[in-house]
């Protein structure tokens, strides 16, 4: 499925490659994340490239520049298609991790994660807050400016990011929800279509396929959703 990157929030490798094998020929691009890469390591990836599968390494780097930038060339070399990095960590830690970045690797700033909302940011000099379209757009300029190749985001950002940055930066939405589904643990969240419409180029799908009783079933569903809008344009 194209643009589609499935999220393996399992704790082994053992369920989260069941999952992959379960798939094989649907989804050829597979989201590690910290709990997952914590209790394997590499070896997760491994077995991915292995599967001749595209991986997100979604660690969301941030720490001094010089350690990022080694993080980073290790996963280059472990095969990693896209990796994050938390764009609050500044313009020398992003320069640094653009620099140490392999060719095969695509750096992403992770901006405000979907489980936030407004109240979660801090309050300005006047004690008005922020909005989190506003925030999400000031900490893309910084990593677009840092020379990073996108940015993750809530789909209700991505129009935004979309009309002010044209087609300069990759933009990668998690939170996505079928329509009728929990939202569990996150707050700003959208379907597949309006994600999609928005302007997003891949979808990070996790619980809305992995927690349905039937994967493909659910897979499915995500296609429909997909097929039944176009991308808007500013």
């Amino acid at each position: 499925m194209s643009g589609i990157i499935l999220a393996l929030d399992y704790a082994s490798a053992s369920r989260a490659l069941e999952l992959v094998d379960l798939l094989a020929g649907r989804v050829n691009f597979y989201k590690v994340g910290l709990e997952l890469f914590a209790r394997e390591g590499p070896t997760v990836v491994h077995h991915l490239r292995k599967r001749e599968k595209q991986v997100f390494l979604d660690l969301k780097l941030h720490d001094i520049p010089r350690t990022v930038a080694g993080a980073v060339a290790a996963a280059s070399e472990m095969g990693a298609r896209l990796l994050t990095v938390h764009a609050a960590g500044g313009a020398g830690m992003m320069e640094a991790a653009a620099e140490a970045a392999g060719e095969g690797t695509r750096l992403l700033g992770v901006t405000m994660l979907t489980s936030l909302g407004t109240s979660s940011l801090p309050r300005g000099a006047h004690g008005v807050r922020m909005t989190p379209e506003d925030h999400v757009l000031q900490l893309a300029a910084g990593a677009s400016a840092a020379g990073l190749d996108g940015v993750v985001a809530s789909p209700l950002e991505a129009e935004a990011l979309r009309c002010r940055f044209g087609d300069g930066l990759l933009l990668v939405t998690p939170g996505i929800r079928l329509p009728r589904q929990s939202l569990h643990d996150q707050r700003r969240v959208a379907t597949p279509r309006r994600a999609r419409e928005a302007g997003a180029d891949y979808l990070v799908i996790g619980r809305a396929v992995t927690g349905a009783p039937d994967p493909h079933a659910a897979l499915d569903a995500v296609e429909r959703d997909l097929a039944s809008g176009e991308r808007d344009s500013c």
